[in-house]
C-alpha cells in the first residue's frame, strides 16, 4: 500500500508510512518465495493444449511429467497465470484462454486431423462416421463407420491406422466427449501424441477436416442410399479410395492425395 502512495503522489517512503501507520521494513522487503518460473511456464503450455482442461486435469498431466506440487500452491499458481476457465462467462467464451497460432504441417504424420458426420440408412436408422486426415499429404486416412462411435472406436481406428502408418506428432480434433474423454487422453499419453482442441464454436481452428467433410456430404452421402451399415462401409470406402487416388487437390498443385510426396 505504501508503495503505491509513494507512486501516486510522489512521496517518500518515511511519509506514506507515516500516514498508513505502517513500518519503513515493510516497504523493502522482497519476498524470497521460489516464483515457481519452470512450472508456470509449463502449465501454460499444457493449457494452450487442453484448453478445456481446469486445474485439477491439469495437475494430473504435470504429476505424470514428475511435477511435485501441492494442490493449493497449484491451484494459486494457475489463478495468477490467468488460466481458470469462468464458468459464468458467455458459453463463447469459455474457452477464451491464450493460445498459439496453429502451425502448418511440414511433414507426413506431422499432423492429423479428425472429425464426426452424421447420416441415415435408407430405413431412417442414424449412423456416424470418423474422418481422420493426413493435413501434409491431405490423404484420408481412414473413414470409421459405426452406429454410436465412442472414445473406445476412435482409440480402435487410431490403433489401426498405427500399425498401417505409423503415429503423428499432433492430432486437432474439437472437444466432443469422444475426443477428450479418459480413453483418448490414456491413448495419446501413452503414444506420446499431442491432441490439440479447438476452441469452442470455432470450426475454423479445424478447416481442413471441416472443408473434407463437406466434401465427403457432397460427393458420397448425399448421392448414395445406404441399404444398412455394411452397404455404408462399402459405399463409404470406395469412394475414400478414390479420393486419395483420384481428387486434384489445389493445396497439393493439382495432385491427387496419394501421390504426395514425404
Amino acid at each position: 500500500m505504501a508503495s503505491c502512495l509513494m507512486g501516486h503522489y510522489d512521496v517518500s517512503a518515511r511519509r506514506a508510512c507515516r500516514v498508513l501507520g505502517a513500518t519503513r521494513s515493510s516497504t523493502y522487503y522482497k519476498s524470497r518465495r521460489d516464483p515457481l518460473t519452470a512450472l508456470r511456464q509449463r502449465m501454460r503450455e499444457l493449457a494452450q493444449t487442453r484448453v478445456r482442461f481446469g486445474y485439477r486435469r491439469l495437475r494430473v498431466l504435470l504429476q505424470r511429467e514428475g511435477w511435485e506440487v501441492g494442490s493449493e500452491r497449484f491451484y494459486r499458481v494457475y489463478t495468477e497465470e490467468g488460466l481458470a476457465l469462468r464458468r459464468k462467462r458467455p458459453w463463447r467464451h469459455a474457452t477464451a484462454v491464450h493460445r498459439e497460432q496453429r502451425r502448418p504441417a511440414t511433414a507426413r504424420n506431422d499432423i492429423w486431423s479428425m472429425d464426426f458426420v452424421a447420416d441415415e440408412c435408407a430405413d431412417g436408422r442414424r449412423f456416424r462416421t470418423l474422418t481422420v486426415l493426413d493435413l501434409f499429404t491431405r490423404q484420408c486416412l481412414d473413414i470409421a463407420v459405426g452406429r454410436g462411435l465412442t472414445g473406445q472406436d476412435v482409440v480402435a481406428t487410431l490403433e489401426r491406422l498405427r500399425f498401417d502408418r505409423g503415429l503423428p506428432q499432433r492430432i486437432y480434433c474439437d472437444n466432443g466427449s469422444e475426443f477428450v474423454g479418459a480413453a483418448m487422453d490414456l491413448w495419446a499419453y501413452t503414444n506420446k501424441v499431442i491432441l490439440d482442441f479447438s476452441r469452442r464454436g470455432k470450426p475454423t481452428d479445424n478447416a481442413a477436416i471441416e472443408s473434407f467433410n463437406g466434401r465427403f456430404r457432397d460427393e458420397c452421402l448425399n448421392v448414395h442410399w445406404f441399404e444398412g451399415l455394411e452397404d455404408a462401409s462399402i459405399k463409404i470406402e470406395a469412394w475414400r479410395q478414390d479420393y486419395n487416388a483420384n481428387h486434384p487437390h489445389r493445396a497439393l498443385k493439382g495432385s491427387a492425395p496419394m501421390y504426395t510426396p514425404g
